[in-house]
């Protein structure tokens, strides 16, 4: 083995079981990732190999934080041209084909994340043991970067466990866990950590057949592809239109025509290696990673906040956000006491809480039965309150009234302990201005969870005028013990995203206002890239909440929406109450026809939320544009594929392709 190897260890153990194992421990790094000198380090490793044949091979990781996390994105950012993206590609590929042909048996031992390039090498081994433990996840995420899985896994996850749950995997990005992969089939072997190496070693030797899905499924990619992809491609124009997302089209064409090899489409196929690079959307999807890994950077238990490690929370509020937020908090392991007046309030929060542990259990019948008994069991009624005196974090979350909040933080802090972090959910009301009713102002913080709180990933840490930044770092911590993304944000009315949002929807508003269909308002937004229309999106926050809003960041003299108005007035809020703008039946929404689309419409929707984030990055709110894209791409679902709001604006000036607002102009109804 060459001297010069920096990044993997091969050890042979000759006569005691013929066996190789090379371990990845990529040098000066936390994770694993296929940079290009691993990339060529594992080309000399198969050589040699190759040239004294073991009795069978095992990859693994010696990284504690996982097994593989894919190709180096920073190196791919560096490539300058198609015709770089084609070679990157190439070499990817002929290496995990040459892995594929090695002749002897070879094994993937997988721990932790299994992401991108590290699914497809070990995809490339005949063999895949994983091992049972909460972070390890498999995934082929590169749609989500706005690129193709181009190292074999468009060929061999098909092959692997069938056409349609790889097309749902590639399609989507999302991952699985051990067991689920045990249940595809791609996993072999699902086990414990104290016995995985020794069932790879089993495995690797065992002589048994490479994993091949049913027959049924082994004709669905084969003679049957055309079906499924029909049916992929329909699921596609609605949720992922082409003009906007091309990668999942380029995944499902490369897959059904030319074998998951995208190396063999010519340069100008529009599904090809150089249409996908030349796309914007490619980019700004990268940017976006980045922009997520920053906000994940500001929780990372450094600092003070390195020993932080909340065990118990304590919620005040059991009402639609205060027990999810509960919720969750129990789903995540920590012990959680939920207070409100009664039993009788906090009865529909753990009754959500119980619906919400049964969906997200995982395995069979038994183990999903007693993950979610044991989350239950965490989430503890607390009329009372007596958890304060015991909770780590406190989590205020009754409903929007600056004296009720300020005398419930005056009684928390008589009752717990020194060092609890103290929060509040608010989503209008300034920090400083509750924080006045404690003795050591500095102790609050904003936590600023959104709705639904299981699904929606950011969360804003606020900063009042007095907020210890110690305990702001830790805020954010917990945010990330939760899977959050934290975005620090200074107090002020709406903080970030709502700040941005509220404008947004009333403009909206006032177009359904002026005559246009609620339909024809939703359907100009989703088709400029929205997850759902502006007035789906206030039937859903509730229009008491939305009102409320409005008109606490609109200031004094400017009227809301007259018919928002008059639906709060007659108790017509939207989802929760079964009418809003739309009617709604079993929590799903009841739409009518679409319209004529009036030009403009969506430019016209969006430019008052442009303008505020602008504001808000001038204003200090955020820190800097990065992070206003960040907040309002994770907690709007603004349309990724731009970059951002404030990219989109810069990019639509370079390109003069459509008028932008400034901050200032008229348009932004709500200042």
């Amino acid at each position: 083995m060459p001297a010069d190897f920096r990044h993997l260890t091969l050890v042979r153990n000759g006569d005691a079981d013929g066996l190789a194992w090379l371990v990845l421990d990529r040098r000066d790094a936390s994770t694993n990732t296929l940079s290009r000198d691993v990339i060529d380090e594992l080309a000399a490793a198969f050589a040699a190999l190759e040239e004294a044949p073991p009795q069978g091979l095992v990859i693994a990781s010696a990284k504690p934080a996982g097994f593989i996390a894919g190709a180096d994105i920073e190196e791919f950012t560096r490539i300058d041209s198609p015709e770089g993206a084609r070679r990157l590609v190439g070499r990817g590929w002929e290496l995990f084909d040459w892995l594929a042909r090695l002749p002897f048996p070879t094994l993937a031992l997988i721990r932790g994340h299994c992401i991108g390039g590290g699914l497809e090498l070990a995809l490339a081994c005949r063999y895949r043991v994983v091992v049972d433990e909460p972070a390890t996840k498999l995934a082929l995420p590169e749609v989500m970067l706005g690129i193709v899985p181009g190292w074999g896994g468009m060929k061999r996850l098909p092959e692997t466990i069938g056409a349609p749950a790889a097309l749902d995997l590639m399609l989507t990005g999302k991952s699985v866990d051990a067991r689920r992969a045990k249940q595809l089939g791609l996993a072999d072997e699902c086990v414990p950590l104290r016995v995985a190496e020794n069932a790879a070693r089993m495995l690797v030797k065992s002589g048994q057949r490479r994993h091949k899905p049913p027959f049924v499924l082994r004709l669905l990619n084969g003679p049957l592809k055309a079906l499924v992809a029909a049916r992929a491609r329909r699921q596609l124009a609605k949720k992922a239109p082409r003009e906007h997302y091309p990668a999942p089209h380029a995944i499902l064409e490369i897959w059904e025509k030319f074998g998951g090899n995208a190396l063999a489409l010519p340069a100008d196929h529009p599904a090809s290696l150089e249409a996908i690079f030349r796309s914007p959307t490619a980019k700004n999807l990268i940017r976006v990673f980045f922009l997520q890994e920053r906000l994940k950077g500001f929780g990372k238990p450094d600092g003070d906040a390195a020993g932080f490690a909340p065990r118990h929370v304590h919620v005040v509020g059991a009402g639609v956000m205060g027990g999810d937020i509960a919720a969750l908090c129990a789903w995540t392991g920590m012990t959680v006491t939920l207070q409100d007046r009664g039993v009788a309030r906090i009865a529909p929060a753990i009754a959500r809480a119980a619906q919400f542990f049964d969906r997200k259990a995982r395995g069979d019948k038994a183990a999903k039965a007693r993950q979610a008994r044991f989350a239950l069991d965490r989430l503890v009624p607390d009329p009372d309150g007596h958890g304060l005196a015991r909770a780590d974090v406190v989590i205020e979350a009754i409903f929007e009234n600056l004296d009720a909040k300020r005398a419930l933080f005056a009684d928390i802090e008589r009752h717990v302990k020194p060092g609890a972090l103290l929060a509040t959910n608010t989503s209008s009301l300034r920090i400083e201005d509750i924080a006045t009713a404690l003795s050591h102002p500095a102790r609050l913080v904003g936590i600023h969870f959104f709705n639904p709180v299981a699904k929606m990933p950011l969360v804003e840490v606020v900063a009042g005028a007095d907020s210890d930044e110690r305990l702001l770092g830790r805020a954010a911590v917990f945010a990330r013990r939760l899977d959050k993304l934290p975005l620090p944000v200074r107090s002020a009315p709406g903080f970030l995203v709502n700040a941005v949002l509220a404008p947004y929807m009333f403009e909206a508003l006032r177009a359904v206002e002026e005559g246009i269909a609620p339909e024809t308002v939703d359907a100009a937004l989703v088709a400029f890239g929205m997850p759902v229309g502006p007035v789906e999106l206030v039937d859903t926050v509730g229009l008491d909440i939305a009102l409320a809003a409005g008109r606490a960041l609109a200031g004094e003299g400017v009227a809301p929406p007259q018919r928002l108005a008059a639906l709060v007035a007659a108790g017509d809020l939207g989802k929760k109450t079964g009418q809003g703008y739309y009617p709604w039946v079993d929590g799903k929404v009841q739409k009518g026809a679409v319209g004529d689309v009036p030009a403009g419409l969506a430019e016209r929707i969006v430019a008052p939320l442009l303008a505020a984030a602008r504001r808000c990055v001038d204003d200090g709110v955020v820190a800097d544009a990065d992070l206003a894209d960040a907040g309002v791409i994770f907690g709007t679902g603004f349309a990724p594929f731009t970059g951002g709001p404030l990219h989109y604006v810069a990019s639509q000036r370079e390109t003069s392709a459509a008028p932008v607002p400034a901050a200032g102009d008229a348009i932004v109804h709500a200042r």
